[in-house]
């Protein structure tokens, strides 16, 4: 395989190893090297964690590679890409929201100590223009860069990408969630280096990751994957239907929990935005009255005191399955449970008994509801499966749903590496990360 230097040929894959191990990180770009990467990046929680013993560890294993130093330089240029470059560094990052002198001064100290500097315009308000002054000034890449933080807010990189297409002569890289399917329209949009993290550093192997965006790059070509892509509005179900409860908890900083409700209905996973009904314990008017005023997709979220008796059983059940309904939560009791089995409706509560209360009209829909010690409002997103139910505030849907994949993809990984001999123990460090 032809090994691209910093002159070229583009377009170059580069692999970002933003791992906080050494160890992983490098058995990555094992991986990585073997599928047709060109460039190895010690990415910026890598540096922050292991400092530029990654650099140095990666230029001895990888001596015909170009190692790429994203130290994200904010001020002190000169030191810090001299201690980038005598650690074996060829390109070194440096923030273009950074002073004027900082950039000069590493575009010098690149030249004195003879590696190139690359200018991140992440958080430049002005790409095109900033783009032009540093390359005046020498720099010799410039890299449009979606943050991790925008990307769970489905914001896309090839939209930036296309805004600065033909502002300067020196070659373009571009960052932040790119995969198979999009590596190829990246190059068509102007980029020559195109930097790829999650898509090859999360896969559980990350030679075939990325042998299939090498691929696409060689070929001009999209090719399909399901993961290591953000989604909007539109894909918000989608998404949680691919995620597990624990990974949107996870994502939520192990939060979002309605505690004391468990599924009854095993196998059977319950995604939807959420209509929301609050009823007396035993009064079943206003969940049946919700029944009909949910709309098809929609998760019945009834808060019922946390206490028997029943408010919801088989004709419930068999009503909500007529109108499409995702499921429904009770924080409350649920009675019928042989027939609802047979039913084809994901059902969580809290208790099961067999009796039940009487239909008082108690109550009210479509307003918001305490669950488990969780406030879930109307349109709020409900995740449920046998693990228990997690909820998202509807105005912050996109970004979790998109962590919680983020979540999965992570996991992934550390399963592929279990797989492999390792323990999660060796996975994790466990021991290193512990607080002395």
């Amino acid at each position: 395989m032809e090994t691209r230097g910093p002159d070229g040929p583009f377009p170059v894959l580069q692999v970002a190893l933003d791992f906080v191990e050494l160890r992983r990180a490098l058995q990555v770009a094992e991986e990585a090297v073997a599928g047709g990467v060109d460039w190895l990046e010690a990415g910026t929680p890598l540096i922050k964690s292991e400092g530029l013993d990654a650099v140095r560890a990666l230029r001895e294993r990888y001596p015909d590679r170009v190692v790429v130093a994203d130290m994200k330089v904010i001020d002190t240029g000169r030191i810090e890409v001299e201690a980038a470059a005598k650690s074996g560094a060829g390109i070194v990052a440096v923030l273009g929201v950074a002073s004027d002198a900082t950039i000069r001064e590493c575009i010098e100290a690149g030249r004195n100590y003879g590696c190139r500097i690359l200018v991140d315009l992440m958080g430049v308000e002005d790409r095109a223009a900033r783009a032009r002054e540093v390359a005046d000034w020498g720099a010799d890449y410039v890299g449009v860069h979606l943050p991790v933080d925008l990307q769970m807010q489905g914001q896309d990189a090839l939209q930036v990408l296309r805004d600065l297409s033909g502002a300067v002569d020196v070659p373009v890289a571009v960052a932040g969630g790119v995969n198979s399917e999009t590596a190829a329209s990246t190059v068509q949009a102007g980029a020559q280096i195109v930097i790829v993290g999650g898509a090859i550093h999360k896969a559980p192997d990350s030679r075939a990751a990325a042998a299939a965006i090498r691929r696409a790059l060689d070929e001009g070509v999209s090719v399909a994957t399901d993961l290591y892509k953000r989604g909007g509005e539109t894909e918000i179900r989608d998404i949680l239907m691919r995620v597990s409860a624990s990974n949107l908890s996870d994502a939520l900083h192990r939060g979002g929990v309605l505690g004391g409700v468990r599924c009854l209905t095993p196998g059977r996973k319950l995604v939807g935005p959420a209509y929301t009904a609050r009823t007396a314990p035993g009064d079943w008017a206003k969940p049946v009255e919700a029944i009909d005023a949910a709309e098809p997709g929609d998760v019945l979220v009834i808060d019922a005191g946390g206490v028997p008796p029943a408010v919801w059983g088989s004709c419930a059940t068999q009503s909500a399955v007529g109108r499409k309904l995702a499921g429904v939560v009770i924080h409350g009791a649920v009675r019928d449970i042989d027939e609802i089995l047979e039913m084809d409706l994901p059902v969580f509560a809290t208790h099961v008994v067999p009796h039940a209360g009487e239909p008082r009209g108690l109550g009210e829909l479509d307003v918001p509801v305490v669950m488990g010690g969780r406030r879930v409002a109307p349109g709020d997103w409900i995740l449920g499966d046998g693990c228990g139910v997690v909820s998202i505030e509807r105005t912050r849907a996109v970004e979790y749903a998109n962590r919680a994949q983020d979540v999965y993809e992570t996991e992934n990984r550390i399963h592929g590496e279990i797989g492999r001999g390792s323990t999660l123990g060796q996975v994790a460090q466990l021991l290193r990360w512990e607080r002395k």
